[in-house]
């Protein structure tokens, strides 16, 4: 969708990011490699589907460091037909979505340190 949005305004294409992950975590490789894109100059012009794709808060923050580097964002579906309730909701269920993933990755952090020591106790036994 949005390489043909950009080909029918005669705009080239000059890379693409995408992330696999939420719109919440502000340390996304796909991210990353935009901004450090923007500051090389790159390009001067941002297509994203929606705006909560680019980042779920803060997108004027980022629209704002993006304009300082004379890179224009462009959300082609503005629109929505939800209502402010619908919005928070989807807000409120993000956030959960992003803390209840931090705290499952710090349990699985810990029990793999636990297995590698355990492991290598082992191993120094035998």
């Amino acid at each position: 969708m949005l390489t043909e949005y950009a080909h029918n305004r005669g705009w080239s294409i000059e890379d693409k990011y995408s992330d696999v992950g939420s719109g919440l975590n502000e340390n996304r490789r796909g991210l990353n490699k935009l901004l450090d894109g923007a500051e090389n100059a790159d390009y001067g012009r941002v297509l994203v589907t929606y705006q909560d794709r680019l980042t779920r808060f803060g997108f004027s923050y980022l629209e704002r460091l993006l304009d300082q580097y004379d890179v224009e964002i462009t959300v082609i579906n503005e629109g929505t037909d939800k209502t402010a309730h619908d919005e928070l909701a989807d807000d409120l269920l993000q956030l959960v979505a992003s803390f209840a993933s931090k705290l499952y990755g710090m349990r699985s952090s810990k029990r793999r340190r636990i297995v590698e020591i355990v492991e290598a106790e082992v191993e120094t036994n035998e």
